[in-house]
């Protein structure tokens, strides 16, 4: 690390991020319907119950000082699980459905992302150091999350394509993105923000996948026992792929990135 470099708040981009990441966004999948559907608490309540431990979570996280991957980890799971309360109130309940909650949390994203990028010139990760900039960063992961639920449900249950088939198709876009990384000049921010969305309903589908009944195409595993499995495996990915905080350049560097 250079002079002109600080920690960050978040971890470095790796490999182990994005291994963690999608088993984070499964999990959020399997965790958010064990509450609403197996545990039959509903989505508004379930809603209440996540959405109420992110605030938590990422008041803490701000406060800290420094990057914890546990505080972190927790932090995107508990937005994940939101999000998957929060979409399914939103296309089930509220009867927006899939396409308008999609189109809806869309916007979201993108608007979070402009005032984001109006206010601090970039929204790269890189630059998660300040509460300022971690309330964007929180903000725009968590519209990403709900919009990850609601994209995932919109292609395995409106478009025909079934669980395996949009996990596929999401994860066919996973790869485009990594080629694009290795094989292009695109801006890094956007080939990060563009994964990092695109990792959430790939979880949601492998998630409801692993869950749901036979008959609607998932395997009929228990949530709660798929719930189990996924935290322990990240748990042990936290213990065992070496967690280090990303840098914070220097203002000429991060307009580079």
């Amino acid at each position: 690390m250079n002079a002109n470099s600080a920690l960050t708040k978040v971890p470095a981009v790796t490999l182990g991020f994005w291994i963690i990441k999608i088993a984070a966004t499964t999990l959020g999948e399997t965790g958010g319907d064990t509450v609403t559907m197996s545990m039959d608490f509903g989505y508004l309540a379930g809603t209440a119950i996540f959405l109420s431990l992110l605030v938590v979570l990422v008041v803490w996280q701000t406060m800290a000082k420094k990057f914890h991957p546990f505080l972190y980890w927790a932090t995107i799971i508990a937005s994940t699980t939101a999000g998957t309360t929060m979409a399914d109130f939103a296309d089930r309940s509220l009867g927006i459905g899939y396409t308008g909650g999609s189109t809806i949390l869309l916007i979201c994203v993108l608007a979070s992302l402009a005032i984001w990028y109006r206010a601090e010139g970039t929204v790269s990760v890189a630059t998660v150091s300040t509460p300022r900039v971690e309330a964007f960063y929180w903000i725009t992961i968590t519209f990403s999350q709900t919009l990850g639920t609601a994209l995932g449900d919109w292609m395995a249950d409106s478009s025909g394509f079934g669980y395996i088939g949009s996990a596929l198709i999401f994860s066919a876009a996973l790869a485009i993105v990594v080629a694009l990384y290795f094989r292009t000049n695109i801006s890094r921010v956007l080939l990060f923000w563009a994964a990092f969305i695109l990792t959430r309903p790939l979880g949601a589908t492998v998630g409801d996948f692993l869950d749901k009944p036979l008959g609607h195409g998932g395997l009929a595993l228990s949530r709660p026992i798929a719930s189990l499995v996924l935290a322990v495996f990240i748990i042990v990915c936290i213990l065992v792929i070496p967690q280090r905080a990303g840098t914070h350049p220097s203002a000429a560097s991060a307009e580079a990135s």
